[in-house]
Formats: C-alpha cells, structure tokens, sequence
C-alpha cells in the first residue's frame, strides 16, 4: 500500500511539473509522464546552474564594450586566463598578458561606434557562445582585429562567435571568430571580385535574407 501511495504521489508531481509548463500531461501514459517529468526537472537544474555563468558572461561583455574598464572586465576571470581572437592570433595568455591585452590593445582600440547585434546565444554546461553581428566605423586602429592597419575610414559589418568557457563561475578563456577576408574586403585591402569571399553581403543574408544563395558559384544550382 504504501508503495502504491508513493507511485501516485510520483506520479501526481510529475503531472503537476508538466502542467505548470504548460504540457498537457494527460495525454501520457505513467512511464512516459514520468520520463518527460525527468527530463523538464533535469532542464530545470542545468538552467539554475548555469544563470550566474549567463550572468557573468553578460557581465563580462558589458565591462568591455559599455565600461570600457579593465578591472572590471579581468574580475570576471580566472586567476589564469587566456584569449584569442583566432583570425588574426591576437589576445594573451595568464592573468598579467590577458590584462596588458585588455589595457594596451583592446578596449581603448575599440570604435565608438561599435554595435553589436545578437542572433542567437547557446548555454553548455560549462560556457557560452554568442552569435552576433559587428558593426563599426575603421577610425582607429584596431589592434585586435586589423593589427598594423591604419584606419581607412570604411564602414564594416562582420558576423561574430564567440565562445566563453568557464570554470565555475569565473571566465575561463575566450575564443572568437570571424571571417577577416571579409573584413579585409570591406575596408579595401582586397579585391572580392577576384577571389570567392564574400563582404558586407555576409550580414544582409544573415540578418535580413537579402541577396541570392550560391552567387560565388555563378548561378543557383538547380534542383
């Protein structure tokens, strides 16, 4: 008896949690009302372990791009830290080069005008990674992403990843990307006409879905 109160009373928490979900339990039968119950409860648990990571992350952009302060930024990291910005091999290792980096390269290097635009955010267990869009004016020379190029005054949207690993609740490293050809063609250092790369046109698909599939191939395929 008391076995079958304890089955009911599973069972009964595992329609409640469902229901308060907005899933309509009563179209399970037990087992699987118990398997979908284990699975929104294991969600559950991984979303509450991860938020302060979200928090964090957020944190940690908002000191670089909105504070623009680089205590601020490194007190959202590990004792020993690195990043990379993978096209071009810029960034530091361990907390005194990821620190210089911030101070010397990045943040006083960023355009005033930078924007950033989400497209999309996926949370692992132990970092995060951005899709997003960068818009800005070349006006300065920008260390980070086009070391040793004067500015050119020309405007460039690029799409960006960036991938945040953590340990514990602390920035681990930092992994970003990018298509610099792209980024290349777009300030006139080269020729797109002549090569298959792609510029601004990039942005306009992504954001927008403006312009043709497959136009670096001559033609849409046929299918």
């Amino acid at each position: 008896m008391a076995a079958t109160s304890q089955g009911e009373a599973r069972t009964g928490r595992a329609r409640t949690l469902l229901e308060e979900c907005g899933i309509d339990a009563g179209r399970f039968g037990e087992a699987e009302l118990l398997a979908r119950a284990e699975q929104v409860a294991g969600a559950v648990t991984r979303y509450r372990a991860t938020s302060p990571m979200v928090e964090v992350w957020d944190r940690h952009l908002a000191s670089e791009f909105d504070a623009h302060d680089v205590d601020a930024t490194m007190d959202t990291m590990v004792d020993d830290p690195y990043l990379l910005h993978v096209p071009v091999i810029t960034g530091g290792t361990g907390r005194d080069g990821v620190r210089r980096f911030y101070a010397d390269h990045f943040i006083p290097k960023i355009p005033a005008d930078w924007q950033i635009t989400e497209i999309s955010r996926t949370v692992g267990d132990d970092q995060v990674v951005d899709e997003m869009v960068t818009t800005f004016t070349h006006d300065v020379e920008i260390d980070f992403l086009l070391p040793g190029v004067p500015p050119t005054g020309r405007r460039v949207e690029v799409a960006i990843v960036a991938i945040g690993a953590f340990r514990g609740s602390e920035v681990r490293y930092e992994h970003i990307y990018w298509d610099q050809a792209s980024v290349l063609a777009q300030i006139g250092l080269l020729d797109q006409t002549t090569l298959p790369v792609a510029g601004v046109e990039q942005v306009r698909k992504l954001l927008d879905d403006v312009g043709p599939f497959n136009a670096l191939m001559g033609a849409e395929p046929r299918g």
